[in-house]
């Protein structure tokens, strides 16, 4: 087997194929973010479907399999006992978390916001599972007369922080996130702790794009850091570095939205000859979409990925691999607004890959990590299965 050089991992954030095995355990039986998306007017992605996406064991939706898929495909079931993007994507990695991480329906107790307000000099406000668009609205003008801190979660294990920025600046913001990030340890270890930063005035404040994530560690050696340390390059596009918080990731690229993720993705193909990965985050299909419940948008947005794709496969080498996944579902016409326990697609295409090959239903996410080790000549000590001998020319 030739070695490839570039691997190129995107993560279509939330895009889940169908409820998992499991579903019924986190109350989300039934719930199909791709069947919902792909009957929209707003949806039409030939490119993935030539690769193979309805051709994955177990997807019917009003789009059809094709006769001859240009990749491999299959599904993958999560290991890890959760379903939020954290443990999503360390498992993706290889990191198979056992134990759920703690989520605050009740919001966070007084052991919490004591030593967060005497860290960071200010009050809080709301502590409870809120919309992100609906606690602006309904604490802002609080908020900006008080200077207190708009202090939410959801049904994720996140610890969320919203601010206007000419209340608190950006930099302020940061901080404070990261003192909480030191408070909640332990059994108060939230998956993420996130800046919500906010502008406008009252019944017309809108978040911006400055959004930044403050994550755990991850709890053992992931795929980036044994890359890393045989001396290749990981390059983390989109949350990427937030997500793994810096730990294995050789250079990152933030972005804003899922355009300006795909156009840099496309540089780096195009522009930067390195060898290792690079992992993509495309993160406005669950935060924009999926957990605001907009069917229509999630649909566009894939739409609007799947032509960006269509140019990046005309400018893949020889040696490139490209995948594409998801860290779990978050199905836009599902009852709530969390995220839905689902089976992810894996998506496999290159010069090297054997076309139509199916991979049928894999029991970890932990197969990409395991697959893309092997695909870099690397060790496959982590958690996962390489697939590489089925889907790699001989």
């Amino acid at each position: 087997m030739k070695k490839a050089k570039r691997v190129f991992l995107i993560v279509l954030d939330s895009y889940g194929i169908g409820d998992a095995p499991d579903a019924d355990e986190f109350g989300d039986r039934g719930s199909n973010t791709l069947k919902r998306i792909a009957a929209s007017p707003a949806y039409a992605t030939p490119n993935m479907q030539n690769i193979g996406l309805f051709n994955i064991d177990g997807v019917k939706t009003t789009q059809k399999p094709v006769n001859n898929p240009l990749g491999a495909f299959g599904r993958l079931e999560e290991a890890s006992k959760g379903k939020d993007t954290t443990v999503g994507h360390w498992e993706i990695a290889g990191v198979i978390s056992p134990n759920p991480l703690p989520t605050f329906p009740d919001g966070f107790p007084l052991d919490v916001l004591n030593p967060f307000a005497e860290a960071t000099g200010r009050g809080w406000l709301c502590n409870k599972p809120y919309s992100g668009t609906d606690v602006i609205k309904d604490f802002g003008d609080e908020h900006i007369e008080t200077g207190n801190l708009i202090v939410y979660t959801s049904a994720d294990s996140v610890f969320q922080i919203a601010a206007h920025e000419e209340v608190v600046p950006l930099e302020e913001l940061y901080d404070i996130c990261r003192k909480a990030r030191a408070i909640l340890t332990g059994k108060y270890g939230v998956a993420r702790v996130i800046a919500r930063p906010f502008v406008g005035s009252s019944d017309n404040y809108t978040r911006t794009g400055n959004r930044r994530d403050f994550s755990l560690l991850p709890p053992a050696k992931t795929m980036l850091d044994i890359i890393q340390e045989a001396g290749l390059t990981v390059k983390g596009v989109g949350k990427i570095n937030d997500i793994f918080a810096g730990q294995g990731v050789s250079t990152s690229y933030p972005i804003e939205n899922n355009q300006d993720d795909a156009d840099e993705t496309l540089r780096i193909q195009i522009e930067e000859d390195f060898e290792g990965l690079c992992f993509v985050n495309m993160v406005d299909f669950d935060m924009l979409y999926g957990h605001r419940r907009d069917i229509d948008g999630y649909a566009a947005a894939a739409t609007a990925f799947d032509e960006k794709l269509g140019t990046f496969l005309t400018k893949m080498r020889t040696d490139d691999i490209l995948m594409i996944t998801a860290d779990h579902g978050c199905d836009p016409g599902y009852r709530g607004t969390d995220h839905t326990r689902e089976c992810v697609p894996w998506l496999v295409v290159g010069e090297q890959v054997k076309a139509g090959t199916n991979l049928g239903t894999g029991k970890t996410y932990a197969d990409i990590a395991a697959s893309i080790l092997e695909l870099l000549g690397l060790s496959k000590d982590i958690a996962g299965t390489s697939r590489v001998t089925d889907f790699i020319k001989r």
